[in-house]
């Protein structure tokens, strides 16, 4: 090739409006190649040349005036080259060359690890550094390294604080253009990313993937400490908390800390008296958002919480998992006085009070207190006179509900307490007791005996005194 056929493909190509070097390497001929080869060659030498052409806005210098005039379509925003199938415009016709690739399906560069192909060569160069490990672009502020160019100049808006996209509704800025993108569908609402199990949708394709995991059961942030294992990570760091005993969130008023924030804005609402969950239906309000779902369950009738083993529903977790004891006879609520072992905790605090006789249910009518809510209920009905247990057979109505199925041995004719030396029943507990003295051998000198339950006393006052109790019993 001589020097006049350098001189003709390192021109102006006039027809094309190009430059040479603009042209991708496997779209030119082999001249053209050699040329190219040997103008980088040139280029090397012209590298300690002064750099003449001097872009005015920016202060850039550039050696080659084909490079200067490049450049300056940042700033004029000129874009020469058009694509003939869409009409798509461009500031380097290589990028033209690239983009038509679109229309074509053409894919040229082919991963020798994976097989994998691409339709830009930068696009296989980045890809590459996936099998190669290679971060060639480091911090300089904290080391940290990085395949690709664009997510370094992302990591160091963290160093410098930059927030160049900005939001046009609200005026929010982001580091990021993806996370000014996510934002702007808090204003326009819009959720690209669908389940296809669920059809529920999402404003991030982050959300649906962690969305997507309640459907799979998939839970990959696993705990290092004891094995539990979470479907987010920001569970997993709830839960580590529990191994670190770390709680950074402290209340003002009193001096309270929690490990998670959400704790604490629940906490002091203790302080401000707050209540921003109402019920629609009642306008009840809660403190707490899982209140108030509860709450609604009593309008709704909603029992989501099923046993396995019986099928019996419950409005409550809670409520499922005191149940399903009954099944398992599991008892964790010890009392450390006597040993006795209870299913609820509220079963024990109700059994420690034998211990402690405290008597916290105090009757306002007559100054009687009691160990168990139920017992002051029941106890408040011989003041109020309401006797709401009303017998289906003969009308009689009592205050305890005890007391009305006693009551209903009468018509039934049920004795369900059995004498198993003498085969005689009863229909009150209290009759077979008194019945068993017999057969223990007990000496009984009394005469007078009681028709309600057959027990006997040596005078007739103390026979009175006792059947009153039958008559508050059955009141």
């Amino acid at each position: 090739m001589d020097s006049g056929t350098f001189e003709l493909v390192g021109r102006l190509d006039k027809q094309r409006g190009i430059f040479l070097w603009e042209i991708p390497r496997e779209s030119l001929s082999q001249e053209q190649r050699m040329f190219r080869g040997n103008n980088n060659i040139n280029q090397k030498r012209t590298n300690s040349e002064e750099k003449c052409h001097k872009c005015e806005e920016c202060g850039k210098g550039f050696v080659r005036k084909a490079h200067f005039i490049q450049h300056q379509r940042v700033h004029t925003g000129e874009k020469p080259f058009q694509c003939n199938e869409c009409g798509k415009t461009f500031s380097r016709s290589s990028f033209v060359i690239e983009h038509q690739r679109i229309h074509t399906g053409e894919r040229p560069y082919e991963c020798n690890y994976c097989g994998k192909t691409f339709s830009v060569s930068s696009t296989l160069i980045r890809h590459q550094r996936i099998h190669t490990g290679e971060r060639p672009y480091q911090c300089n502020q904290c080391k940290q390294s990085f395949s690709q160019r664009r997510s370094l100049v992302k990591h160091q808006r963290i160093h410098t604080g930059e927030k160049p996209h900005k939001c046009s509704d609200c005026g929010k800025a982001f580091s990021w253009k993806s996370h000014l993108i996510e934002h702007q569908r808090t204003h326009t609402g819009e959720k690209p990313y669908h389940c296809t199990k669920c059809k529920k949708s999402f404003s991030r394709n982050s959300l649906l993937v962690e969305h997507q995991r309640i459907h799979t059961g998939e839970r990959p942030h696993k705990c290092g400490e004891c094995g539990k294992a979470f479907r987010l990570s920001t569970y997993l760091i709830q839960h580590q908390k529990i191994h670190t005993g770390e709680k950074p969130f402290l209340c003002i008023e009193c001096g309270k800390s929690f490990s998670r924030s959400s704790f604490l804005i629940e906490h002091q609402r203790i302080h401000t008296g707050e209540r921003p969950y109402q019920c629609k239906e009642c306008g009840k309000s809660f403190s707490q958002l899982c209140n108030l779902t509860r709450h609604q369950r009593i309008h709704t009738g909603d029992k989501p919480h099923k046993c396995g083993e019986c099928g019996k529903a419950f409005s409550r977790s809670s409520g499922l998992i005191q149940h399903q004891r009954i099944h398992t006879r599991e008892k964790p609520y010890l009392c450390t006085v006597c040993g006795k072992s209870f299913s609820r905790s509220s079963f024990l605090i109700e059994h420690q009070r034998i211990h402690t006789g405290e008597r916290p249910y105090l009757c306002r009518q007559c100054g009687k207190s009691f160990s168990q809510l139920c017992n002051l209920i029941r106890h408040q009905g011989v003041h109020t006179g309401n006797k709401p247990h009303k017998c289906d057979e003969c009308g009689k109505a009592f205050s305890r509900n005890s007391g009305l199925i006693q009551h209903q041995r009468i018509h039934t004719g049920e004795k369900p307490y059995k004498c198993e030396k003498c085969d005689k029943s009863f229909s009150q507990q209290r009759s077979l007791v008194n019945h068993q003295k017999i057969h223990a051998e007990v000496k009984i000198q009394e005469t007078h005996e009681c028709d309600a339950c057959g027990e006997a006393f040596n005078c007739r006052t103390s026979l009175i005194q006792h059947q009153k109790l039958h008559t508050a019993w059955l009141q």
